[in-house]
């Protein structure tokens, strides 16, 4: 279940950059800005985040196996430090100190400690994420060393911010709806809004893959776009 959604939202993310590619390029103009695309973009990093609790409670159903958690956690912390590296030497005004791969490794941390609580207190603690920062803010986290922490008045540009108030909550979100669905045993319901044969398979591939895709589609796409913005 979890892999098929997650591939669902890793094809939400490739068509979300291919969009923004076109405009950058010049391609298209008035739609990779637009808030409503903007807005799809922050839905796809909810469902990203989101999954990240979900799965930490399914995975919570078998023994814990130390070596496969650090090995998870070690593979997207590389690769968040990449990510930054990159954009940082490509686009040094706007490059991303803290993106969404930086908010899973941070989720996937956060998000441990809640695994053997009620699925209230869960539910307690993502809502507090949420809502905390609307109620306060300070310019003291007006820096890109603080801001990631999601406190900021004037948040420092990035081409992507995801920080951890108020995105972390909404892992704790999913992990609190998921521990009541898995007392109920009924932890297989949203199976059914997914498409099964071919298609789903193709999900599934994809979700298992979605780090791989997450960080090559934007180089691979590039690569073909912006010879073909000069051509034409």
């Amino acid at each position: 279940m979890v892999d098929a959604w997650r591939g669902l939202a890793i094809a939400g993310v490739v068509l979300f950059h291919f969009v923004w590619d076109l405009e950058f390029t010049g391609f298209i103009s008035g739609i990779a800005y637009h808030p409503l695309w903007l807005g799809f973009g922050r839905v796809l990093a909810g469902s990203f985040m989101m999954l990240v609790g979900v799965g930490l409670v399914l995975s919570s159903r078998a023994p814990f196996r130390a070596g496969a958690y650090l090995r998870r956690l070690a593979k997207i912390s590389i690769a968040a430090a990449a990510i930054t590296l990159v954009t940082w030497n490509v686009f040094p005004a706007t490059f991303i100190y803290f993106g969404i791969l930086h908010a899973i490794a941070v989720a996937t941390l956060v998000g441990s400690f809640f695994l053997r609580t009620p699925w209230w207190l869960s539910l307690a603690g993502g809502l507090a994420m949420v809502l905390v920062p609307s109620f306060w803010q300070s310019e003291l986290f007006d820096t890109r060393w603080l801001a990631w922490i999601g406190f900021a008045q004037s948040v420092p540009p990035s081409n992507d911010f995801v920080p951890i108030f108020p995105w972390v909550g909404i892992t704790l979100i999913g992990m609190a709806g998921t521990k009541m669905l898995v007392d109920r045993r009924k932890e297989s319901a949203l199976d059914r809004f997914l498409p099964a044969g071919h298609s789903g398979d193709a999900l599934v591939w994809m979700g298992k893959r979605s780090l791989m895709i997450y960080l090559l589609h934007q180089p691979i796409m590039l690569a073909i776009i912006i010879p073909l913005a000069q051509i034409l």
